[in-house]
This record gives C-alpha cells, sequence and structure tokens, in this order.
C-alpha cells in the first residue's frame, strides 16, 4: 500500500536482492494516484528484470483486488502527501513547539488523518485474507500499530532506527551486521540502546568500548553533544534531540525550509528519473530521501513472519505484554523479540533506568489519549492529547495547537 511512493524502488531493490530470503511470486503496487504507480511500477520491473527475478510485479488502483490472495501486506503511507507533512513542521512553530512529522503536534495530526485510512485498509485485508500479515511502516507506527492491534489485525510495526544503529555498529567494530544484538528499547521514535552485544542476546556488551572509542562520531551523527552521551551511557535515537535539545531545535527549524518541503523537490527529480526507460536500478538520490535499510528489514520481518528464512530476532513494534512493567500490557513497544509465524514476543527486558522509563510512560499516554482521539474525534480529545504530550504540556499551548491542528487538517477528518 501506497505503491506509488517514491521509496518503493528501494523496497524493490531489497526484494530482488534478498530474494533466497523471502522468494516472491507476485508484488503488487497499490496506490490512488496511477501516474506515479506506472512511472514506479515501470522502474520495479525494470529492476527485477536486471538482477534476474522471476516474480512479476503488477500495479493497480483497486485496493481489495491487490490484496486478493495477498500473504503479507506492507503499509507505507502518508495521507495527505507531503502538502500535509509540511503543515505538520510548520503551524507548530507558531506556538513554539517543535514541527515534526512524528512527533509533538504534528505527529498528531499525522496520526489523525492516517489512523482511519489504515483500520479501512486492515478490515478489507482481513475479509480478502484473515491470514494475511501486515506490517505496518507507515508513521507514527506506535500508534498506528496500536490502532491495529487494537481491532484484532495480525500486525507488527516496523522501523529503521534500530537497523541503521545495528549496521552502523558493525561497521564501527568491524564486524558482520548479523553479529550485533541490540538491546534497543522504548516505544517507536523514542528509544535507547542500552547494550551491544555481540553473538546474541547473552553476549559481550560492547557499549562502553563504542562509547569510549567513538563516541565523537555517534554524538555528531545525533547532533547532541559528546558529553550528553558520555552522561547518559547509552545511545539515544536521534528523535531524542527533540526532547533533550527542544528549545535549538525549534529555533533551527525557524531559519530553514522544512524537511517536507526538500523531500517534495527530491521526489520532483526522482520521479523524472524513474520515467527514463534505460534507468534500472535505484538511483544515488534515493539515499537523500531517508529510510535506510528499511527494504532489508522489511524483507526479513515479512520472511520471519511467513515462515521463511528471516532472521530469529528483530526490532518491532508489538504488544507490551508485561514486558516494561511500568507500561499496561496493550501498549505498544519497539523492542527486541523473537519473530516467527506466530507472531512476535518480545525478549525480556533489563530494569529501565528511571531517566528513561519516566519519558516512556509519559508518551506511552499520550500515544493512548491520540489513539482516542483518531478514533473517536473531538476538540476536547485533540486537546488533552496535546496536554499530556511531553513537548507541550501547557494548556495556552495545548489550545492554540488545536485550533491551528483542526484547521489545517479539516478535510481530513472526518469528524471537523
Amino acid at each position: 500500500m501506497g505503491g506509488g511512493s517514491t521509496y518503493t524502488p528501494e523496497l524493490i531493490d531489497g526484494f530482488a536482492r534478498l530474494r533466497d530470503t523471502l522468494p516472491v511470486e507476485e508484488l503488487v503496487l497499490v496506490d490512488p494516484d496511477l501516474d506515479r504507480l506506472e512511472l514506479v511500477g515501470g522502474l520495479a520491473r525494470r529492476i527485477f528484470a536486471r538482477q534476474g527475478h522471476p516474480g512479476r510485479i503488477t500495479t493497480t488502483d483497486d485496493l481489495d483486488a491487490g490484496v486478493d490472495g495477498a500473504d503479507a501486506v506492507l503499509l507505507q503511507l502518508r495521507v495527505g502527501g507531503q502538502a500535509a507533512r509540511n503543515e505538520d513542521e510548520t503551524w507548530p512553530l507558531e506556538c513554539g513547539c517543535v514541527g515534526q512529522e512524528t512527533t509533538g503536534a504534528g505527529g498528531l495530526a499525522k496520526a489523525l488523518r492516517t489512523v482511519p485510512v489504515v483500520l479501512d485498509i486492515a478490515e478489507r485485508v482481513r475479509r480478502a485474507n484473515p491470514d494475511a500479515w501486515i506490517i505496518d511502516f507507515t508513521n507514527p507506527v506506535g500508534i498506528v500499530t496500536r490502532a491495529l492491534l487494537q481491532a484484532g489485525h495480525k500486525a507488527v510495526g516496523l522501523c529503521n532506527v534500530a537497523i541503521g544503529f545495528q549496521r552502523k555498529f558493525a561497521g564501527l567494530l568491524g564486524v558482520a551486521a548479523t553479529d550485533v544484538h541490540l538491546d534497543h528499547v522504548g516505544l517507536n521514535h523514542l528509544t535507547w540502546e542500552t547494550h551491544v552485544r555481540l553473538g546474541g542476546p547473552e553476549g559481550e556488551d560492547v557499549l562502553p568500548k563504542l562509547l569510549t572509542g567513538h563516541g565523537d562520531a555517534l554524538a555528531g551523527d545525533l547532533r547532541l553533544p559528546r558529553g550528553v552521551l558520555d552522561r547518559l551511557g547509552v545511545v539515544p535515537s536521534y528523535y531524542l534531540r527533540y526532547f533533550y535539545a527542544h528549545d535549538e531545535v525549534v529555533r533551527e527549524l525557524g531559519t530553514k525550509p522544512s524537511r517536507a518541503a526538500e523531500v517534495a523537490a527530491m521526489e520532483r527529480e526522482l520521479l523524472a528519473m524513474y520515467g527514463d526507460p534505460a534507468l534500472d536500478e535505484k538511483p544515488a538520490l534515493l539515499a537523500e530521501r531517508g529510510g535506510a535499510y528499511y527494504s532489508e528489514a522489511a524483507v526479513d520481518l515479512a520472511a520471519s513472519l511467513l515462515g521463511g528464512g528471516g532472521s530469529q530476532y528483530q526490532v518491532v513494534n508489538t504488544y507490551n505484554n508485561g514486558t516494561l512493567p511500568f507500561l499496561p500490557d496493550d501498549a505498544v513497544i519497539e523492542v527486541q523479540a523473537a519473530v516467527g509465524h506466530a507472531g512476535a514476543t518480545p525478549l525480556p527486558v533489563a530494569p529501565v533506568d528511571p531517566l528513561y522509563a519516566g519519558l516512556i510512560a509519559n508518551v506511552t499516554a499520550y500515544e493512548e489519549l491520540a489513539l482516542r482521539a483518531a478514533l473517536q474525534g473531538g476538540r476536547e480529545r485533540v486537546f488533552r492529547a496535546l496536554l499530556a504530550h511531553p513537548l507541550v504540556g501547557q494548556y495556552a499551548q495545548a489550545d492554540g495547537l488545536t485550533d491551528r491542528l483542526i484547521a489545517h487538517n479539516r478535510e481530513h477528518l472526518a469528524w471537523a
């Protein structure tokens, strides 16, 4: 779903390269934008042909036809497109709050637009193929996955942050990526690497070595001072900068074009490239689009869920079910899990430092309120979710943000 995305060729390349991990008979790209779908679908077929993949690629704007007979459905949607994202990244700044598409007020706006659409898709998938797995890469992944699970769907959420860290650490250590096992804990886009183990869940923890020998490089990637990493003793995801340096980020965002504007310009260039019948591989420019290693993570997860050759342990978004005892069982957490045909079962997690547990609990409460607002609508529910968010937290800001959110998203909110 969302097969007309400019990022789809990255996914296609992953399916082509990893066909021994996940043999694919047919890959269906579904998208309501037929013009984009034609460009992306053409390149996708050429990528398969160049790499000698025997599977066929079909395209359709008919959702029900697209999911018919599917074993797994990957969701990569952006309701409202880059135009809506641009608004998510700008109007919160008017209230002195970070403008970002997955967290804060912008993240809530995206959740409100997205959850009803995803649930409609999932219900149609269930009617057509009750045994099909839904793999959600649609942001905000935690909230969307929680909506899917609460509605009884066979769903697992996926993000590329963990695989990005795995590959980064492996490169710094000079080992194979498969030798690196992360103790990755938190919520989607709110996670910390608390241990980095070699060889598996019980392997040697080399995180102190990484921080001592490569702390400057890691801090530079995260755009946080080296001293912050030394004091934490863990590696936070780059999304933690929105929390740890919120006011600094707000000042930065007010001085440059939005990321959505940058991506929209990049997408225009990419689509022009995709229309070239001589192009039969993903262009280098696509690497700047974001989502590194997304295709490998998606193929690995799908292979494991379908009983194929995927990894035994993967970082996914799934129900807490007592893994983090300070959260409700039906909270959706992002941790290492054992993944197989029956789904994802989180591995045990060591007690979480209160410094992180407090923020995790706070954002979990916000996500619960955000989901209520997405499912039931209403200005007061939106206000309550914003008031609960640690990046908002003041009633005047929450009121102002609520009015702006509704005004900018009215066409996507049935209740508004």
